[in-house]
């Protein structure tokens, strides 16, 4: 079976075709687009980024972000994570709110100073 991606890697934004099967892909204009498309049909990866609740009377929210990618199905399984997280204190930016995401290596981390 085939299947049709545009692919995200670069600014060429190549649409390719990529057979589910075999994993053969055509289309691409450089190495990133091919690596892209198997991925992508194999175990596509996300960042996430969302908001967490804060005690913190100017910040009722705070913006977080993923420091790299975990899987696509696990998204909705961070979001309900995240949705139970309140931040009791003022924190730097980058400082981590998960560690370790669903054992990727992966940390959810504040995208901006508290003050």
């Amino acid at each position: 079976m085939k299947k049709n991606l545009i692919c995200i890697a670069c600014p060429n934004g190549c649409h390719l075709e990529i057979d589910t099967e075999t994993l053969d892909v055509k289309g691409n204009k450089c190495i990133k687009g091919s690596e892209f498309a198997r991925i992508e049909i194999t175990s596509p990866m996300r960042s996430v980024s969302s908001i967490v609740k804060t005690t913190i009377p100017n910040y009722p929210v705070i913006c977080v972000r993923t420091n790299g990618e975990i899987p696509k199905g696990r998204i909705l399984d961070l979001m309900k994570e995240l949705k139970n997280i309140v931040i009791k204190e003022a924190l730097p930016i980058g400082s981590v709110v998960i560690k370790n995401v669903f054992d990727t290596g992966v940390d959810v981390i504040t995208t901006k100073n508290m003050d």
